[in-house]
């Protein structure tokens, strides 16, 4: 709380208010007073005859101004456009730039933004009106299928969501959980079906009718073959017109990031917190 009072006040209450018994206003106020020289500090909010104290009650953790940046880690599957390969390989300082050329993602691109290639969740290290460049650290270039790549390659890409984005496919963070192999696909009518084998490590996350990211393109699973550690979906016409998957070949490597939600229930059921329910029942 905000005490203000005048000085002179102060004196006049003492003289003419003495308590034996002291309440907590009294008490406030000859605690003040122990040291006059040093009332000189306080604001004079009143005349000088008359006692006046002023409370202002604070609050007790005051929000500060939102500073909140757009969200720039998050995406939903859904890609923008595809982009070209220019050009990929060792940099001066060590490093590993991939440089493609786009024109939506381009928009509003800023330095430092998140742009999702096949997936991957890439930093803008540079960019121009025709194209960016993004860096690639060892690890990714070995948990990923982008060391695939070469110029000429078509990759999907899409910008990290806004938090005024429709939600249009499903979480995906761009964090590639690991590698795929492509070991079928089969036309049916216009759409295609593609058969993906996938290490047992993942497997068991991916469950038929569930979400998951091929290349970041957010799909939904339509089978689980167990003793043939595959999954397999189904693209429409359209869909295939708009991302890099249906022009990937049988043997080649695709990037896979399993729902979430999955590893989260799986976290929740290792750690207790369902047994401690049961428990109280």
């Amino acid at each position: 709380m905000a005490l203000s009072f005048s000085r002179t006040s102060l004196s006049i209450t003492q003289k003419y208010f003495p308590s034996k018994n002291p309440t907590t206003k009294s008490t406030i106020l000859n605690l003040l007073s122990y040291k006059p020289h040093n009332l000189n500090k306080f604001s004079t909010i009143s005349k000088p005859n008359s006692f006046s104290l002023t409370i202002t009650k604070l609050s007790k953790s005051p929000k500060p101004k939102s500073h909140l940046q757009p969200v720039r880690s998050l995406f939903t599957g859904i890609v923008e456009e595809l982009g070209t390969v220019q050009s990929l390989g060792d940099t001066k300082d060590g490093g590993f730039d991939l440089k493609i050329e786009a024109k939506t993602v381009l928009e509003g691109v800023h330095l430092g933004d998140s742009i999702a290639v096949n997936g991957t969740c890439l930093t803008v290290t540079d960019f121009t009106n025709e194209d960016f460049t993004v860096g690639l650290s060892p690890e990714t270039l070995r948990k990923t299928s982008l060391i695939e790549l070469k110029t000429g390659s078509l990759v999907n890409l899409e910008r990290a969501v806004q938090p005024d984005s429709r939600m249009g496919g499903h979480f995906v963070q761009g964090h590639v959980d690991g590698t795929g192999m492509i070991v079928e696909k089969e036309p049916e009518g216009d759409s295609l079906w593609i058969k993906v084998k996938a290490d047992k490590g993942l497997l068991k996350y991916i469950v038929p009718k569930g979400f998951i990211a091929v290349d970041g393109t957010s799909l939904t699973v339509v089978d689980v073959m167990e003793e043939e550690e595959c999954f397999n979906f189904m693209l429409v016409a359209y869909t295939q017109q708009k991302v890099v998957v249906p022009l990937k070949e049988v043997g080649q490597k695709v990037n896979l990031e399993v729902d979430i939600l999955g590893r989260y229930v799986e976290r929740l059921l290792s750690s207790g917190f369902v047994d401690s329910f049961k428990g109280s029942s």
